[in-house]
């Protein structure tokens, strides 16, 4: 299974998907605008295999925020969003503010519908996306995705009851590497995050759950075989949260 991964945005796209659908059990296609969901939906179709969901990335907020009350209508169609979030690194500062007014209308909204499964990027913004998300009860389950902030702040999602997707590229640094150490292993699940995602200049493909599991192995010191069955039953608990909600 891969629970974050820009499966439209391979140069081969259409071939990509068709591959995901026959190897993964589960695809979580997150987009990077509405537009971009209405145009993925309808060109690559539907599929209970691959999960196509609505998002406003941070990083695009700043010239795509126009598209907020799409978004906010397109939620209410779906079970899942993603991907949205914060980013608060230099290149995005001027965007932030906007940034925080997305993200607060999403997670209200989902709060107002009764919940959603959200895949969120926090890149140097955890405490912010943190707060947003303590404000809102009801919002539903939190996923942060390749999750890259401090030891305090992990402790915090956990306590909050965020879950974690990880794939193979969060491994690349030391501090990935420690932190992958830390996370709680009942609330862990693969992702790609491909085609951004690269490992040795490849871009990550969306069926490394396996590499994913590898990697894991090491951080946590415990066979292979066990890190996979972790998260195949993480996997399919996330899932299920997913299928349980009404939209």
């Amino acid at each position: 299974m891969d629970f974050h991964c820009h499966l439209d945005l391979y140069p081969n796209a259409r071939d990509v998907y068709a591959q995901a659908r026959d190897r993964n059990e589960f695809t979580w296609l997150v987009t990077t605008s509405p537009r971009a969901f209405a145009a993925t939906s309808r060109v690559l179709g539907g599929s209970e295999k691959v999960l196509i969901t609505p998002g406003l990335h941070p990083e695009i907020v700043g010239a795509r925020h126009a598209e907020l009350d799409l978004l906010l209508d397109q939620i209410r169609q779906v079970r899942a969003v993603g991907e949205v979030g914060l980013d608060g690194s230099k290149r995005f500062q001027a965007s932030y503010e906007m940034q925080r007014k997305v993200f607060v209308a999403v997670v209200e909204q989902c709060a107002a519908l009764g919940g959603r499964v959200l895949s969120i990027h926090s890149r140097q913004a955890v405490k912010d996306v943190l707060a947003v998300l303590n404000a809102h009860s009801g919002y539903g389950t939190a996923v942060l995705h390749w999750f890259t902030g401090s030891g305090s702040e992990l402790k915090a999602a956990v306590e909050q009851g965020c879950w974690f997707s990880i794939g193979p590229a969060a491994f690349n640094s030391a501090a990935g590497q420690s932190l992958a150490k830390k996370l709680p292993r009942d609330r862990v699940v693969p992702e790609s995050d491909g085609p951004f995602a690269q490992v040795d200049g490849a871009s990550v493909m969306p069926w490394s759950a396996g590499q994913t599991a590898q990697l894991l192995a090491g951080a946590w010191g415990v066979p292979p075989a066990e890190v996979m069955k972790i998260l195949d039953s993480n996997s399919r608990r996330l899932l299920g949260l997913i299928r349980a909600l009404d939209c």
